[in-house]
């Protein structure tokens, strides 16, 4: 009797398979719909408005597998720090997350940028103003934005965006918009 339990307790191979092919098919149907279909060779393009400087931009950054050194160029220069004119590379993870969440919801209009890039004194400046704003910033780092997404309710793209667990997700409805960036998980 007490082998016979132990026994049944021991996977063997055909139980070890048909148990992790469950676990595969559990995490697949648990995913985002947008996460699954997202288009890993399409190019990828963003067109960005920045509402500060009154500039367009629509740039391909990575095409064929490969990022495109002229459209970053472009983009980092379009994010950059308003104020100061300072330029900080953007890290191209944020523009993945970004092109992945205007395609999950189709959204094909020119993102509004609020704020991309900040310098340290920029940062410092609006920090000392707000207690929104955290000291360390990932804008600071070229690793943060805040967006609106106009004729979209911010809140459902607050909510895919959440959906795609890739980073940061601030919610700032008195302002309507969105930060979005590529630190640690996170939502506020």
């Amino acid at each position: 009797m007490q082998i016979d339990r132990v026994m049944r307790a021991v996977p063997n191979r055909r139980r070890f398979l048909g148990l992790s092919m469950a676990g595969c098919v559990s995490l697949m149907a648990s995913a985002p719909a947008a996460a699954l279909s997202y288009p890993s060779m399409a190019a990828r393009k963003l067109r960005l408005y920045n509402v500060h400087t009154y500039e367009s931009l629509t740039a391909v950054y990575w095409r064929d597998g490969t990022y495109i050194p002229e459209g970053l160029a472009q983009i980092s220069y379009h994010l950059r720090d308003f104020r100061t004119g300072g330029i900080k590379p953007i890290d191209p993870m944020l523009l993945n997350t970004l092109h992945q969440l205007t395609s999950s919801i189709e959204y094909t209009g020119l993102i509004n940028v609020i704020s991309g890039y900040r310098t340290p004194a920029t940062n410092a400046m609006l920090a000392a103003r707000s207690e929104k704003v955290a000291p360390n910033s990932f804008h600071m780092r070229g690793q943060a934005i805040d967006i609106r997404l106009p004729g979209m309710a911010t809140t459902g793209v607050r909510d895919r965006a959440l959906a795609l667990s890739q980073g940061g997700v601030g919610y700032y409805p008195e302002s309507d918009f969105i930060h979005l960036d590529t630190g640690p998980i996170r939502a506020w």
